[in-house]
């Protein structure tokens, strides 16, 4: 489980297709302290840490298997590309986000990018079969950042980004026409399945 807290910023240095895709992450965690089997979330998707190494730079390896690639955006990374990072949630850590699994659920788009003084409104559309699980002031995950949504229009929804988040994270990299990895919050899940199953 993570909180949608970034900690770094890392960076993919290598790619191989080889059976499933292999992935080098450059960072700034001390491969010291993770472990082979570890879980972290890159751009929100859980991977699980394969290889570690420290030269020329700090980095860790994962494996990513063709389904969590057809289901994310993990398919445009390139070499270079920035990744949002958080490490897995250890009992007493702070709660700051909220609960975030690691499983995206689909890809938004990012549709509209204007700057409100020192902030940044960002519309994205989201997949219909989504859509409504997105609720005003509710929670979404989105690159693995935890966020508030503050309108929903259809499959529109909008997120201001204050100027820590753009700083702490990929989000001052956006861009019209970004494909974002997307989790609805866990809560809103449930209780469409409660309805669902209530109306059975």
């Amino acid at each position: 489980m993570f909180t949608g807290i970034i900690t770094d910023i890392g960076h993919v240095i290598e790619l191989e297709q080889k059976g499933d895709l292999r992935a080098r992450i450059g960072t700034t965690y001390d491969p010291a302290q993770i472990d082979i089997g570890a879980s972290i979330a890159c751009d929100g998707v859980c991977l699980t840490v394969i290889a570690l190494g420290s030269r020329p730079q700090n980095w860790f390896d994962v494996q990513i298997s063709a389904e969590s690639v057809s289901k994310t955006n993990i398919s445009g990374w390139t070499v270079g590309k920035r990744l949002n990072l958080e490490r897995a949630l250890k009992v007493g850590d702070e709660l700051g986000g909220h609960i975030v699994s690691g499983h995206v659920d689909g890809v938004a788009e990012v549709i509209a990018v204007r700057d409100e003084g020192d902030s940044t409104r960002v519309t994205l559309r989201a997949p219909h079969a989504l859509a409504g699980f997105i609720a005003p002031k509710g929670s979404v995950a989105l690159n693995g950042t935890s966020l508030t949504v503050n309108e929903v229009n259809g499959t529109d929804f909008g997120i201001n980004f204050i100027p820590h988040t753009k700083i702490a994270t990929t989000w001052g990299d956006v861009n019209v026409g970004d494909r974002v990895n997307l989790e609805i919050d866990t809560l809103a899940r449930y209780v469409a399945r409660l309805r669902d199953w209530g109306g059975a």
